[in-house]
């Protein structure tokens, strides 16, 4: 059995760092963290603030093959929080403000308890301003431009285009879930050759944006003020715009030309859709196997990937 935080760690956790520590009368574990605890901590006051803490009973990711510069897969941690937090406030993008950090946790202003992606269900006319405002962080992002692809914290230099890096991923995933599934071992050499068809047709580039990396409408908050919040920030790094793009147009669907429009290349995006799809086939059939509690919807995501995956280049 995992043990999750309690009310009873949270002074000893916090004593002599924050000076409210003694004052947390409740404290919630929110759902949908798959590598960290996400916490929020009621106050004697009314007021709430969020605890994430990073702990291997909060983590239920297993290992994995990775590419060595892969900068998603692990990008995970306080230290990373802290640093894509610094980046996105510097583009103009509300983010939670950082009370506290160390190693392994954060304590963060409470952004607010609905998401987007919720208020756009129970109410899309309300959910229209903060949609286009998140469309306008977007293009802030996309005009933050580095020289280097890779974490902020890291900034080091490439010794290879982002795309080949893209491609070396998605193929070792390809791997992987070919060894899972008949199907995908059935097809793994067609789909290997749409993927690099895909990628031949990309052209080469050297500047990239500031992204989220996994940015959907359940990433983002709603301030009491009416804001849009962009939270679930580890895996911000400087890539290309259409990465991002591959990910936020699958989450929003319809709703993405709400965001407005953006500059892209389509070739570029096209490949890292794909690419996406085989990762969304890799990881929901990675934390299947462990004991996570929505184990049925990872599966019905690995499914519905699969299907796209085997529809290509037909």
């Amino acid at each position: 059995m995992r043990a999750f935080l309690t009310i009873d760690d949270v002074s000893p956790i916090l004593a002599g760092r924050w000076a409210d520590a003694e004052r947390v009368t409740s404290l919630d574990r929110l759902t949908g963290g798959t590598k960290k605890g996400v916490y929020r901590l009621g106050l004697d006051d009314g007021r709430s603030v969020i605890l994430y803490l990073w702990a291997d009973a909060e983590n239920y990711w297993p290992p994995s093959e990775t590419v060595p510069d892969d900068p998603f897969t692990g990008a995970s941690g306080a230290e990373l929080f802290v640093s894509g937090q610094a980046a996105l406030a510097g583009a103009g993008v509300r983010v939670p403000e950082v009370l506290l950090a160390g190693p392994d946790l954060v304590l963060a202003e409470d952004a607010g308890t609905e998401t987007l992606e919720a208020l756009m269900e129970r109410d899309p006319v309300a959910a229209a301003r903060p949609v286009a405002e998140l469309g306008a962080a977007l293009r802030r992002m996309q005009a933050v431009r580095g020289e280097d692809w890779g974490l902020p914290a890291e900034r080091r230099v490439q010794t290879r285009p982002p795309e080949e890096m893209v491609l070396g991923r998605a193929l070792s995933h390809l791997r992987a879930v070919a060894a899972q599934d008949e199907r995908l071992a059935a097809a793994h050499g067609r789909i290997e050759g749409h993927l690099r068809g895909l990628r031949a047709e990309v052209r080469p580039r050297r500047e990239y944006a500031l992204v989220h990396g996994e940015l959907g409408a359940d990433h983002v908050m709603m301030s009491p003020g009416g804001e849009p919040v962009v939270i679930d920030i580890e895996g911000v790094t400087y890539f290309d715009a259409e990465w991002e793009h591959a990910f936020v147009q699958l989450r929003f669907q319809e709703a993405y030309g709400e965001l407005g429009s953006f500059d892209l290349d389509p070739a570029r995006l096209e490949f890292y859709r794909f690419a996406q799809v085989i990762g969304l086939i890799e990881g929901p059939l990675r934390i299947a196997t462990t004991d996570f509690p929505n184990r049925r919807w990872m599966l019905d995501l690995a499914e519905l990937n699969i299907r796209k995956a085997l529809a290509s280049g037909q």
